[in-house]
């Protein structure tokens, strides 16, 4: 496939140009005015790490706590947020955001880096996939939240007012959850602003897994903003999203592909001392087109995440409950397996396969 990347000289440059442009966009404060750095009931001084919670009072459905970490760098820098958990059975992301921490060292960081592993605690503590199962809603979802809401809408308040709001880069991570065998992929998310463009790109080739998926939103539209990514550009900050991780397996280089490229976003912005080298050729492919369960029943698959397959050909079968065949599930268009269903279990609406096409050059930005 033909290089589609910029090069590494090309992508620290625009991550330069973009940081500087978007610096402070969105931020309450610059790292450069605090002497101590405060989330929730965590306050760091300088070089140092504090633990604590974002403290989500019950109001109508019980309350939960956010664990976080806030690293306040010896030397003043960029506000750098970590994110995961937002559905808590993508075990890797959080495993991989809980190493993290005490791989940062405060005494030698330049900025301040906060990290949240874990957003939706009930989703971990009950093996519940997607949602919050305390409301029912999507913890990815509902953004910016709502202090009177659910308990969902309260965590993300929070999250929204103490996290993302004073960070200058959020980068969220995720995983393929119980019933997605996922391969990993980030995504580059545009929003037609250059500037904000040229940065969250040379983030994604500086994290670098190897398959980019190309997305356009309109940050003006509250639908596309109701997602954490959605919603930290609509803010002005420079985000993206990577994702490693699959079927509630957390295998070594899945959580060290996640560290690592978390380690590489602190190098690229210079908050630590690490040589970073970006992509220069990754592939690019689209969201992907999906095949969902018109009824519940089983479901087994006939080829493996990371397959190319063609347009209608067999990727699986579906039966019921007693083992009858009731159906092929045969691909939308011709692409890449980017996840396909990992648990027999089907229900009215889930998702068996996603299908991304492959993308021979990056397209202009087209606004939804």
């Amino acid at each position: 496939m033909r290089s589609l990347g910029l090069s590494a000289l090309a992508t620290l440059t625009a991550l330069a140009a973009g940081a500087a442009a978007a610096q402070g966009r969105g931020s309450a404060a610059p790292d450069t005015a605090r002497a101590t750095f405060t989330v929730g009931t965590a306050t760091a001084k300088r070089g140092e790490t504090a633990y604590g919670t974002l403290v989500v009072p019950p109001n109508g459905d019980a309350g939960t706590s956010i664990d976080v970490a806030v690293v306040h760098g010896a030397k003043p820098g960029r506000i750098v947020a970590f994110i995961a958990g937002s559905h808590g059975t993508e075990y890797a992301s959080v495993v991989a955001l809980s190493r993290l921490i005490a791989k940062i060292d405060a005494t030698r960081l330049n900025g301040t880096v906060i990290v949240a592993p874990l957003l939706n605690v009930a989703s971990w503590e009950q093996m519940t996939v997607h949602v919050n199962p305390v409301d029912k809603k999507g913890m990815n979802a509902s953004y910016p939240g709502n202090p009177g809401g659910t308990q969902s809408e309260r965590a993300l308040d929070l999250v929204a007012r103490q996290i993302v709001e004073p960070a200058d880069v959020v980068v969220d991570l995720h995983g393929g959850d119980l019933d997605e065998d996922l391969r990993p992929y980030s995504y580059w998310i545009r929003t037609g602003d250059a500037a904000q463009d040229s940065a969250s790109r040379a983030l994604v080739m500086a994290f670098g897994l190897d398959h980019v998926i190309l997305r356009d939103v309109d940050t003006k539209n509250a639908a596309s903003t109701r997602s954490l990514s959605g919603y930290a550009l609509a803010r002005g900050k420079t985000t993206f999203v990577a994702e490693a991780g699959r079927s509630g397996l957390v295998l070594t280089p899945d959580v060290d592909a996640l560290v690592n490229g978390s380690l590489n976003v602190l190098g690229a912005l210079k908050l630590i001392d690490r040589s970073v080298k970006p992509l220069s050729s990754p592939t690019f492919i689209t969201a992907g087109s999906r095949v969902a369960a018109e009824k519940g029943g089983m479901f087994f698959p006939s080829v493996a995440r990371d397959t190319r397959v063609a347009k209608d050909q067999v990727l699986g079968y579906t039966t019921d409950y007693v083992g009858r065949k009731t159906g092929d599930i045969k691909s939308p268009v011709t692409g890449l397996v980017t996840f396909i269903r990992g648990v027999p279990s089907l229900w009215p609406g889930a998702t068996i396969v996603n299908v991304a096409e492959i993308l021979t050059s990056v397209p202009p930005y087209k606004k939804p």
